[in-house]
């Protein structure tokens, strides 16, 4: 599903206009996004799951092409948890 497609059946169940449902989506997006803003926070959805922001440390990998040994910098990532009765 599409955020075009998600956008048009939240539209269509709520009853209301696609421009109405996207401000949702995006207010929805920035308070995630707002929520994992500090180091090893989370966003927890009771019934959908838990978005959760990480610290991946720096590490040896090796390119493929090559084989030769590269180093991969340390970086923040989002991780998602589904609830129970999301699947």
């Amino acid at each position: 599903m599409t955020k075009a497609e998600l956008i048009e059946k939240m539209a269509k169940d709520a009853g209301i206009t696609k421009v109405a449902a996207k401000a949702s989506l995006e207010s929805f997006f920035d308070g995630v996004k707002t929520g994992l803003k500090k180091r090893n926070s989370k966003v927890t959805l009771v019934g959908f799951g838990t978005f959760r922001k990480v610290y991946r440390k720096t590490r040896m990998g090796r390119n493929p092409q090559t084989g030769e040994k590269i180093k991969i910098k340390g970086k923040n990532a989002v991780t998602f948890k589904a609830g129970k009765n999301l699947v």
